[in-house]
């Protein structure tokens, strides 16, 4: 062999060998990476941490509620769940929904959910909406036991709330409330109820939102929640992590009828205030301040000179009510009351609401560029509330300024696109406005008018503009210039409707 052949022949084996190493270091680096994958798999297999210690610490103070009520009339309390035939669960919801209807005087079931508050006492929460109309309840406990109803101890249409009472025979697991002010979009809630009959069913979510306005009432403050609530869940819990209350179940938007992750809860904080009341004295005692208020639109919030959508602003006054007491007036804005933001319209009702009789708030207002503190001793809200009406002033003047020296100008047949006539005891009856009223009615309206685009109709009386009285189309007309000449785009027009009702409208002066 020469040497020229040798590295050839030694050459033979050396790629194989290399590539066989190569090999050998990505199959090494590739188990490592399977190892790493592999040790992360089993905690990505298990999920998000289990909530079944939290339910099967709850579950046992949640509790179903079937009522029974008579009716000479066969009719049913909502429409029966559609189930396949021969479904393990057709006879359930028949037994519930479609029995008890014989001849005669029937009896028609509901269903509902509940929770227990105080376990010695017997004390239970649910809807009203749940219990409403009932001649017997009973209460189906999640270990089998039930339990009569000795007593509807209140109930609170407003918010949907009812307090029940049952004699246990040992105490019973009970729940706490937690806040709901604390609670904070994207935390986690748990539900338990009775969707459609079957009792102690748990579902989790998350809170969606806050603060939510489903127009079902003049205290409408609801959590949102994604965390499956159906029919049969109203009047059950919604828990934080904690295993506290922070909502009462009560609503849900679905066009199907079954959850599509939209389902909303009375706060906490307005439910143990209500609870609270009732147990004491059968009743709801919500504080009362006197005034009809409005939104502080765009186009007002311009005439005002103010933020948009922020406070409320004052309509209209009771007389002899606790702001007109303290010297509140039509056209006042309220900014703070108690020492709390009022962040918006509806926000002032809920926090006079909460507001015991007697006790005296400091109320924030902005009158006419001008910040003002009033003190208020809060009343106790009537079922009927006292007739609103103007603060006096005199025409032509500016409530609580001095007189002014009217400026002599040529009254159009029109203004503003309005025919303006001032208040007769005939326009007073054919239009239903009180003949005490002062001001001009509204006899015609152009179509295509401003004014008609703000919502004034015929009918409709003009009582002050920028805050002045306004008993002829003269004095209207000084304001609308005055408006003119201050630059502003638009003139704040205080209306009264047929039905009573004050409101304000900034109409456009261009």
């Amino acid at each position: 062999m020469t040497d020229s052949q040798a590295p050839a022949k030694a050459n033979v084996p050396v790629r194989p060998r290399m590539l066989a190493t190569a090999l050998v270091a990505a199959a090494m680096s590739f188990a490592i990476a399977l190892a790493g994958v592999s040790a992360v798999t089993p905690a990505v297999a298990q999920g998000p941490q289990s909530v079944a210690p939290l339910a099967d610490r709850l579950i046992g103070a949640v509790v179903n509620i079937s009522t029974r009520q008579k009716s000479k009339t066969a009719r049913r309390r909502g429409a029966l769940p559609k189930v396949p035939k021969g479904s393990p669960f057709e006879d359930l919801f028949e037994d519930f929904f479609q029995k008890d209807q014989g001849s005669g005087s029937q009896k028609i079931a509901s269903l509902g959910s509940g929770f227990v508050i105080n376990g010695r006492e017997g004390l239970i929460v649910t809807n009203n909406h749940v219990i409403e109309g009932a001649d017997e309840i009973t209460i189906n406990f999640y270990d089998g036991r039930k339990l009569k109803v000795d007593k509807v101890l209140g109930v609170d249409k407003k918010t949907d709330l009812a307090l029940l009472k049952v004699t246990p025979p040992s105490p019973l697991k009970d729940v706490p409330f937690g806040s709901s002010q604390d609670i904070q979009v994207g935390d986690w809630v748990l539900a338990i109820g009775n969707p459609f009959g079957l009792g102690g069913s748990v579902s989790v979510g998350i809170i969606s939102a806050k603060e939510r306005d489903i127009r079902s009432g003049p205290y409408d403050d609801y959590l949102q929640t994604d965390a499956a609530i159906n029919k049969g869940n109203s009047g059950g819990p919604l828990f934080n992590m904690r295993g506290e209350v922070v909502g009462v179940n009560t609503a849900i938007i679905s066009p199907t009828g079954g959850s599509i992750g939209i389902g909303f809860s009375v706060p906490s904080d307005t439910a143990t205030l209500v609870i609270d009341q009732l147990r004491r004295y059968g009743e709801t005692r919500r504080g009362w301040l006197g005034v009809n208020i409005q939104t502080v639109t765009e186009e007002l919030a311009l005439a005002l000179k103010i933020p948009a959508n922020k406070g409320a602003l004052i309509s209209s006054v009771a007389e002899g009510g606790p702001a007109a007491e303290a010297g509140i007036k039509p056209g006042d804005v309220v900014l703070t009351f108690d020492g709390r933001n009022v962040k918006s319209m509806r926000a002032l009702p809920r926090l006079v609401a909460r507001t015991g009789e007697g006790k005296t708030v400091d109320v924030g207002v902005l009158r006419k560029d001008e910040r003002l503190t009033l003190k208020v001793t809060i009343g106790r809200l009537d079922e009927k509330p006292k007739q609103a009406s103007f603060s006096p002033a005199k025409p032509g003047q500016t409530p609580g300024a001095q007189p002014q020296s009217p400026q002599p100008a040529p009254a159009p047949d029109v203004i503003l696109g309005m025919t303006l006539t001032p208040l007769t005891d005939a326009l007073a009856k054919q239009y239903k406005l009180k003949p005490s009223l002062k001001g001009l009615v509204v006899t015609k309206v152009d179509a295509k008018s401003k004014a008609s685009e703000k919502g004034i109709k015929v009918g409709d009386l003009i009582a002050e503009a920028s805050g002045t009285l306004v008993p002829s189309k003269r004095v209207f007309q000084a304001q609308v210039e005055s408006v003119k000449a201050r630059n502003r785009r638009s003139i704040l027009l205080r209306v009264v409707s047929g039905d009573g009702s004050f409101r304000f409208v900034a109409v456009p002066v261009s």
